[in-house]
């Protein structure tokens, strides 16, 4: 059948999530239930209380198909838009594949940063459409070189602030005056995933923009902070014709009843996602203070992960992976020597640790 696949999927590389719990036990015969799993970003507090009696309540009418009214309303009204600027998705993920079948196509470019998000390269080829890299610096975005390869086919931007996998920052006040140089034509999708574990001196509300720069697309997800990544929901915030054209691709049914049903509650449970912001700070704390103890080098993070560095990066994550730690290498991004670690609750970071600190003497004592 690859004759008859478009020669531009043939050339996608697959993306590749951080390994499952199951996998690694049966890999390195391990007690499941003793494997930290720090790959994922993923919250470690679980999910919100009051999502999940609303999910077990949602079971029952789960043999109809999802009505999104509730969660558009609730959304519209925290964000203070109307509900039609609102795009819901199987994840934010979906969003960003549906922003890429709407305005990108054969003979069409997109820009994005090297080190970004890999769904942005996949998202692009998959519509037939050309991904222009463009060098990082300092492992994060350079908005003046993004500027100077747009070109006349260039249709669509991608922004990920805090970005992953690297966890770089780029501070709002660029984001404004790199969007008021974009020519308006150019859709700029800014990735927000992380958003909620920004610091109230980082934070600034983006979605205020949308009136001056109607080109702009914000993408956000219930995956993170509010602990809901197995539910699948995210959602895309727009100018109304941006929203209205996205929802006109948008395969109906996208985000389920449990899911929706989910979101909802976990928007309202303001106590839980202060609770995880707060275990996420002191976390950070943590981390970055054994990264130091252990001489590893460590990229300024903003969400919840870190990315640290060793050039022993590949046998290192093979001896915390059989010590029942995982975490993901970065090899897939062009980051060989590279491994990001979720910031996991006080007693995980305190078992990742010590697995570092052990395995790290180990690899360095060997390379003497």
């Amino acid at each position: 059948m690859k004759p008859q696949a478009q020669s531009y999927i043939c050339d996608l590389a697959p993306y590749q999530p951080g390994l499952p719990i199951e996998l690694v036990a049966r890999e390195y015969g391990l007690d499941p239930a003793k494997i930290i799993k720090l790959a994922s970003n993923e919250n470690p507090l679980g999910m919100s209380p009051k999502a999940r009696m609303a999910v077990q309540r949602a079971l029952r009418g789960s043999y109809r198909y999802p009505d999104q009214y509730q969660l558009l309303q609730a959304l519209a009204a925290r964000l203070g838009v109307a509900p039609n600027q609102i795009v819901l998705g199987n994840g934010s993920n979906d969003v960003l594949d549906l922003a890429a079948r709407t305005f990108l196509n054969d003979g069409c470019q997109a820009i994005s940063s090297q080190y970004a998000f890999a769904v942005y390269q996949i998202a692009t080829r998959s519509a037939g459409a050309e991904n222009v890299v463009v060098p990082a610096l300092n492992y994060g975005h350079d908005l003046d070189a993004m500027l100077a390869a747009i070109t006349p086919t260039t249709r669509v931007i991608w922004l990920a602030n805090p970005n992953n996998p690297t966890g770089t920052f780029i501070p709002y006040g660029q984001i404004e005056r790199f969007l008021g140089d974009v020519p308006k034509q150019v859709l700029v999708v800014l990735d927000e995933a992380y958003y909620e574990y920004l610091g109230t001196a980082d934070v600034v509300d983006s979605v205020q923009w949308l009136e001056r720069y109607p080109n702009l697309l914000i993408t956000r997800t219930f995956s993170k902070i509010y602990g809901l990544a197995g539910l699948r929901v995210g959602y895309g915030i727009a100018a109304p014709q941006v929203a209205g054209f996205l929802n006109r691709v948008r395969q109906p049914f996208n985000a389920g009843v449990l899911g929706l049903a989910g979101a909802r509650a976990a928007l309202e449970d303001e106590d839980f996602v202060g609770r995880s912001k707060k275990v996420n700070a002191e976390g950070r704390k943590q981390l970055q203070t054994g990264l130091r103890v252990t001489g590893l080098e460590q990229l300024p993070a903003f969400g919840n992960f870190i990315t640290f560095r060793s050039t022993e990066a590949a046998g290192l994550n093979q001896k915390l992976l059989r010590a029942g730690i995982i975490v993901r290498p970065l090899a897939g991004y062009g980051m060989s020597d590279w491994l990001r670690v979720t910031i996991g609750t006080k007693e995980q970071n305190s078992k990742f640790l010590t697995a570092l600190a052990s395995a790290h003497k180990v690899s360095a004592d060997s390379s003497t």
